[in-house]
């Protein structure tokens, strides 16, 4: 039973080469993007990296084995669907019984720092979930991110979410959050939540000054690198509200909880929006590998 993970060939050739490495969750794959859309992601997500000079490691777990880095046929099975969704609880499940398991962002840094791996791109994190007085509904992803040691770049938090809770439960962990060219706090589809950020960096070389300090300054915790989604793939407004106020009552008429109201949404907003908010979540995505694998490559220089 392999327990450590198990690292793609190219993954391991480039850290001991000292060459950048970006990790990729792969819950996005196998239930945030529709099929077929999903494979041509995958391909392009890690096309994305490779351009930028860094070396891709999508993680996974596939029939019990945590891996770092997949290779086409594994990449087909993420997309096939029918995996479980994995947060940092649910590993050792995965791993004993031998299943196959997407990773969620807390799940995907674990793996990743216990590769070596010191960052990670993904669309947007999970967090406190609106209602949460009433149902503690809080993402695991703010709990791995405050005892793992990992950069993220992101594009915020979904707007599904209570971002003001969120920031502050990031702020009481002691989890850094940095904007990437701007003063305010994505919303996911939308470029700014309404919440500022406390710091901003204009520069990979910035972020990974950063990055370099905290650690050696004994920051245990991650830190969140936010990158908006780029301008012209921004869901409009109207639409955005009109979407999220239906896929919030479609969860309460449904009786959604815990961690199925993200993928519920999500699907509301893709087949409601005609296909505008997946362009908008693989537009958002793409920016935030290209932005990753550059601050990777300023990281191994």
């Amino acid at each position: 039973m392999a327990t450590a993970p198990v690292l793609s060939p190219s993954v391991a050739d480039a850290l001991a080469a000292g060459r950048g490495v970006v990790a990729l969750e792969s819950t996005l794959l196998a239930h945030g993007l529709p099929a077929p859309e999903n494979r041509k992601a995958a391909d392009e997500l890690e096309a994305t990296v490779r351009a930028r000079g860094a070396e891709p490691a999508t993680v996974a777990v596939l029939e019990g084995v945590p891996y770092v880095g997949l290779d086409a046929g594994q990449l087909d099975r993420v997309c096939a669907g029918g995996l479980d969704k994995l947060s940092v609880r649910d590993l050792g499940v995965a791993v004993g019984l031998g299943r196959d398991g997407a990773t969620t962002v807390a799940a995907t840094a674990a793996l990743a720092a216990a590769a070596g791996v010191p960052l990670f791109a993904t669309g947007g994190l999970g967090g406190v979930h609106r209602g949460a007085r009433d149902t503690w509904d809080v993402s695991a992803d703010l709990a791995g991110l405050a005892r793992t040691p990992i950069l993220v770049v992101c594009s915020g938090v979904k707007s599904i979410l209570d971002v003001g809770a969120t920031l502050e439960v990031l702020e009481t962990e002691s989890v850094p959050v940095i904007g990437y060219r701007t003063d305010a706090f994505p919303g996911f589809y939308r470029r700014d939540s309404g919440h500022p950020v406390p710091w901003r960096v204009d520069a990979p070389d910035e972020a990974a000054a950063v990055w370099r300090a905290h650690r050696a300054l004994g920051g245990g915790s991650g830190l969140v690198l936010a990158q908006p989604v780029p301008g012209a793939d921004e869901l409009d407004l109207a639409l955005h509200d009109r979407l999220l106020a239906e896929g919030l009552a479609l969860l309460a008429e449904r009786g959604v909880t815990g961690k199925d109201v993200t993928p519920a949404l999500l699907e509301h907003f893709h087949t409601a929006s005609d296909g505008a908010s997946l362009a908008t979540n693989i537009a958002l995505v793409q920016a935030n590998a290209a932005l990753a694998a550059q601050v990777a490559v300023a990281l191994a220089g």
